[in-house]
């Protein structure tokens, strides 16, 4: 039995229609990999990266936070309330949610719970998925989040050009826009019909995805959430290009980063963008910073990096405003399922 999920929109108005990008979906969804990462080969390099980390997690707990059928929780997965929510907003809101509704949705992946979330297991989820996104995911997050973006803004440009049924289309081949039904077919039998009356449709970008996601229950808001374009770029490593007159100067890597930093960033941040160790980044931006060409602040636990006066005059006197930096990308980072 094929699955249908069915949202009538209230109106064919844009305004029903909103985007957002959640990081707590993503630190959700992601949890698919540990189950199954061979289903999931783009994000293979990342899961090299972080072996390491992910060994020193509650892996067991955070393993039964999916199932066979890779579903997760819905209250793990709730619609954002903001185009770009923080994680530490999107955790403080599932700390409210009643054990009650926990343990209904834990049964509703596994009809009997594993091990690790029996009892009250609310409290222990929430320390897991903390220490998740501390070691495995927040150094990428600003990567992961320009992608997402970047998604976000093709989207609307297709609603611009083409209209709405053309974007939902667009989003997977399992997705329609017909007579004002957004119909979506699923793998699994889920199966259920609501109205977007006064809550609208909200549509969810995801990295860990390979068709859609929608609520199990027809009794969560309504929302979607799609594969994003351009994952398969997301591990590449990026070359460092700078204009041969500041190599010349400063050495190759030194004037990529100058180049790069235009934009803030965090030597975390440059580190996984470029493929080097944090500690060889914090040397160098340590001698760019010394010689007047960067300036730093702090931005939570995070020092944040960007190009000085001195350091913005030498880029532009090598003749180059910015080689070899997405711009699309740079702007775009700053401004459980019924199927999988």
């Amino acid at each position: 039995m094929v699955g249908l999920i069915e949202y009538e929109l209230a109106g064919m108005d844009v305004a029903d229609v909103r985007f957002a990008i959640s990081p707590l979906n993503e630190l959700t969804l992601s949890l698919r990999t540990f189950r199954d990462p061979g289903r999931y080969p783009v994000h293979l390099p990342w899961l090299r990266r972080t072996e390491q980390a992910r060994s020193t997690l509650d892996v067991p707990l955070l393993q039964a936070l999916t199932n066979d059928d890779l579903w997760t929780p819905d209250y793990l997965t709730p619609r954002p309330h903001a185009p770009l929510t923080r994680i530490d907003d999107e955790l403080v809101t599932v700390a409210r949610v009643p054990v009650d509704r926990v343990l209904d949705d834990l049964r509703t992946i596994h009809p009997r719970l594993p091990e690790p979330l029996r009892g009250d297991p609310s409290a222990r989820i929430l320390d897991a998925l903390r220490d998740y996104w501390r070691t495995c995911f927040a150094p990428w997050w600003p990567r992961m989040r320009a992608v997402l973006q970047a998604d976000v803004v093709h989207r609307g440009q297709v609603i611009s050009a083409y209209g709405l049924a053309a974007m939902f289309a667009d989003l997977s081949e399992r997705v329609q826009l017909k007579d004002g039904v957004v119909r979506m077919r699923l793998i699994s039998d889920t199966r259920y019909r609501r109205s977007t009356s006064g809550e609208g449709i909200t549509l969810v970008p995801t990295l860990f995805t390979r068709a859609v996601t929608v609520p199990i229950s027809p009794s969560e808001p309504p929302l979607i959430m799609y594969g994003t374009r351009g994952v398969g770029t997301l591990w590449q490593q990026e070359p460092l290009h700078s204009p041969g007159v500041l190599t010349d100067l400063l050495g190759a890597t030194r004037a990529g980063l100058l180049t790069m930093l235009e934009t803030p960033a965090s030597s975390t941040e440059l580190s996984g963008r470029l493929g080097v160790t944090p500690s060889a980044v914090n040397q160098h931006l340590r001698t760019l910073r010394a010689a007047g060409l960067l300036a730093s602040a702090r931005h939570g636990r995070s020092v944040l990096y960007l190009r000085s006066e001195l350091g913005d005059a030498l880029v532009a006197g090598s003749g180059v405003r910015a080689v070899g930096v997405d711009r699309g990308a740079e702007e775009a980072a700053h401004p459980g399922p019924g199927g999988i």
